[in-house]
């Protein structure tokens, strides 16, 4: 009997879990795609272990600070933990706020920028390019 990939690979070990502390993946640095305004970083999926299919980060903007517009390769998404900002894809822009989501679609020119009195703090996640 001959086993499909897809079987071998359902029946290949994964690699035991990682659990991360994102207190030790935080470093203060400038925004990405921009450098506008300061940002606290979270670079939790960096601390895997194994090779991973996915980037998992944290970011808190400063006011007045943005990641700024940028083309994306892949499907990339937005969530928002606290604060407002203001999201952007291929022009058209949205209010984000607290428990809200910004799917993002390979192919699209995005950015999100902090706005209001509170830092925005988001979850970003998308894959990565080369596993």
């Amino acid at each position: 009997m001959s086993l499909s990939a897809a079987a071998l690979f359902l029946l290949a070990a994964a690699p035991p879990m990682a659990v991360i502390d994102e207190r030790d993946t935080m470093r203060r640095e400038p925004t990405p795609h921009g450098k506008i305004g300061m940002s606290t970083a979270y670079r939790i999926s960096d601390s895997v272990p194994q090779p991973r299919m996915m980037e998992f980060r944290r970011r808190i903007l400063d006011r007045g600070a943005a990641i700024g517009e940028h083309p994306i390769a892949h499907d990339e998404v937005y969530y928002v933990l606290e604060g407002e900002g203001e999201v952007l894809s291929d022009g058209k822009r949205a209010k984000l706020v607290k428990g809200m989501t910004a799917y993002l679609y390979r192919g699209a020119s995005v950015g999100i920028w902090q706005k209001g009195k509170k830092p925005l703090s988001l979850i970003i996640a998308y894959p990565v390019e080369k596993p």
